[in-house]
Order: structure tokens, then C-alpha cells, then sequence
């Protein structure tokens, strides 16, 4: 039996010597190669998630991307790839942590999402609401798409950060709202706190009459909060696939990073139109940067460390039953793995114009 660690650097040996994939270009869809691995993945309606820009870009060369529908939240998402349902998938990282402890066979390979001061998530209370500080939250409501990943997450970390006790922050409840409903739910008094991001806080803002209580940007600066995953399993019976697919996918992030705004929103825009999925692309014109903390998504070690930390304070984890350097890899990543200079561009090649990490 192979060890997950054994099985990553065997697999990152095996594939080191492969040329990554040809520059930019758009691959024909209906082109399909009888020899491609076929990844299925889940996506997100409206948005474009980082395999598809890769196909885009020409980074997947002899992978083929099937789409097998959306998902309804991260923990969903990867508990999909651990089940088998589909070969790669994301979501927090302490979500990842809570898998991967209860024996699932997953490792994340790339940082996919994260904050800075272009892209993050708000707590936003009505702008006359006697919500000023951590402590005035007890007893009170605060809206989010789902438990046990990022926003919970968050939001007790930065009550435990004010100083709130253990038994005032149990007392904070915690209400799952359709993000589509959570700005009414706020004005209208059936939540005291409301998160949002993207588009949501964006037309929220613009209407005026809500104020931020705190960001999650605000916790940790530019800050990676999650990351893609594969199965073990996968990466044990594809190594030059897993490598391409990595590859590929951190080589996306990195061009998101460096490429100007407009050019990103534009590309987002003509393969949301061009799929053929029936929905809309409106929320891709209020994308501000990925977020990602680090070149094409190099995961650190404090990315999962303080989840864990998080977790094992608050009872979630047998304390020590699994190591923050157990859950991730960097071995496929181009940018960490001696491939590209971690400043380079998607092409290894000296980055034109300036990254995230140098705007914020």
C-alpha cells in the first residue's frame, strides 16, 4: 500500500520530465482526442472556474474537461472527487481538513480562491444598526450559504480574535440563506448580519444603507482560503495527467493574476456565452482578481495550519490526528516545483504587467 505522500512523489517524479502544453490558444470543442484523460468536473452558473480557463488557454493538452453539472457548495464539491463522482473540486480549506481527517483520500494541489482588497467577503449590517462590535452579535442572526465551510469559519475566527468566549460565540446563530436572498433578509430585519461578495455586495452597496461590520480580508490580508483537490486514487493512475492538470490549472491562475482586468472579464465572457449552458454572464463584469494569495496558486503551510489550529481549539478534531503538511502538494505546481521562477508569467516568461500581491 502507498501512502499518500508516496504516492504524490512518485507521481510528481514520474511526470517531471513532461513538456507543459503548447502556448494560448482556443481548443476546437468538438475535437476529442481517444486518448485524453477525461477530468469531470463541476462548475459554477455564470462564472468560469479555473479548469475551463485552462482548456481555454491551451494548458490541458491530452486532458479532456467533462462537465457533469454545477455545484451547490464547496463541502459538495469535493466530497464529490472523494466519492469518485468527479476527479477534481474545491472548497475551504478547513472543509478540506475535516475530510481528509475523517478518511477520505483527497490532497490539495492548488489554491483556487482567496481574498485581497479587490475581491473579499463583507459582514455587512444595516448602516443605523446598533451592531458595532464582536460582542453585540450574541443573541443575534448571521446570514451565510451554507454551514461548515468558509463563512462559518470566518465568522467565528474573528469573534474568537475580539475576545468573545467559547459560550457567547455558541450563542451567535448561524442562519443558511440563498446568497440571492441574504440582502433582503438583511433590510428587511429577518438577519441582524448578512455576508456578502461579488456581485451581491457590489448592487448591494450601490443601493446604499449597509455598512461592514468586518471582511475576511481583513483577518489575514491577501490571504488563500481554499483549494482544489484530487483523489488520490487519480493521481496514483494518471501521473502525466495529474501533472498536465495541475500544470495547467496553476499556469490559469497565474494569467488571471498578471493579465489586465479587462482582457479576464472579456475571455470569462465569450466561453460563458460560447457553452451553451443557458445562463446569464453578468456577474463575470464585477470580477475584481482571483484572490489567490500565492504565484499560480502555491499553497503555504499557514493556509491549513490555522484551520487546524481552529479546529482542534473548538473540539472538531482529535488534537494531532492530522499535520497541515499532510493535506496539500506543491509538487505539480510549476511555479514551486523549479519549472517557472515563482515571478514568472503563465509561459514562464517574465510577467508583463504586475501581479495581484504587488496592486494590494
Amino acid at each position: 500500500m502507498h501512502t499518500r505522500r508516496d504516492i504524490l512523489r512518485y507521481t510528481a517524479s514520474a511526470g517531471a520530465v513532461l513538456p507543459l502544453a503548447a502556448a494560448c490558444g482556443t481548443p476546437d470543442p468538438s475535437a476529442s482526442d481517444p486518448d485524453a484523460t477525461v477530468v469531470r468536473y463541476q462548475g459554477t452558473a455564470g462564472s468560469v472556474v479555473f479548469p475551463e480557463l485552462a482548456a481555454d488557454l491551451g494548458y490541458l493538452d491530452g486532458i479532456e474537461l467533462e462537465w457533469i453539472g454545477d455545484t451547490t457548495s464547496g463541502p459538495q464539491d469535493i466530497q464529490a472527487v472523494a466519492t469518485g463522482d468527479t476527479d477534481v473540486g474545491g472548497a475551504f480549506n478547513g472543509a478540506i481538513a475535516k475530510l481528509v481527517a475523517a478518511g477520505s483520500p483527497i490532497t490539495s494541489v492548488v489554491s483556487y480562491y482567496g481574498s485581497d482588497e479587490e475581491s473579499f467577503s463583507g459582514y455587512y449590517v444595516l448602516e443605523d444598526s446598533d451592531i458595532t462590535r464582536a460582542g453585540d452579535l450574541v443573541g443575534r442572526k448571521v446570514a451565510m450559504n451554507t454551514l461548515g465551510a468558509h463563512h462559518e469559519f470566518v465568522v467565528r475566527e474573528w469573534l474568537a480574535q475580539e475576545g468573545l468566549a467559547e459560550d457567547e460565540i455558541a450563542r451567535v446563530e448561524l442562519t443558511v440563506v440563498p446568497p440571492a436572498n441574504t440582502e433582503q433578509s438583511l433590510r428587511s430585519g429577518q438577519v441582524h448580519v448578512a455576508t456578502l461578495g461579488g456581485i451581491l455586495r457590489e448592487t448591494a452597496l450601490e443601493r446604499g444603507g449597509i455598512r461592514p461590520l468586518f471582511t475576511d480580508q481583513g483577518l489575514y490580508g491577501t490571504f488563500s482560503y481554499g483549494s482544489l483537490v484530487l483523489r488520490d486514487e487519480f493521481v496514483e493512475e494518471h501521473p502525466d495527467a495529474t501533472l498536465t492538470l495541475v500544470s495547467g490549472i496553476a499556469r490559469a491562475i497565474r494569467w488571471s493574476q498578471v493579465t489586465p482586468r479587462e482582457e479576464v472579464v472579456d475571455r470569462f465572457a465569450r466561453i460563458v456565452g460560447e457553452r451553451g449552458r443557458n445562463e446569464s454572464a453578468e456577474v463575470i463584469q464585477y470580477w475584481r482578481s482571483s484572490g489567490v494569495a500565492g504565484p499560480g496558486g502555491v499553497i503555504t503551510e499557514e493556509e491549513f495550519a490555522i484551520w487546524l489550529e481552529w479546529l482542534d481549539r473548538n473540539g472538531e478534531l482529535p488534537e494531532g490526528s492530522v499535520e497541515a503538511s499532510e493535506l496539500y502538494t506543491n509538487e505539480f505546481n510549476p511555479f514551486h516545483n523549479g519549472t517557472f521562477p515563482e515571478d514568472a508569467g503563465p509561459d514562464g516568461e517574465p510577467a508583463s504587467g504586475p501581479t495581484e500581491s504587488e496592486d494590494v
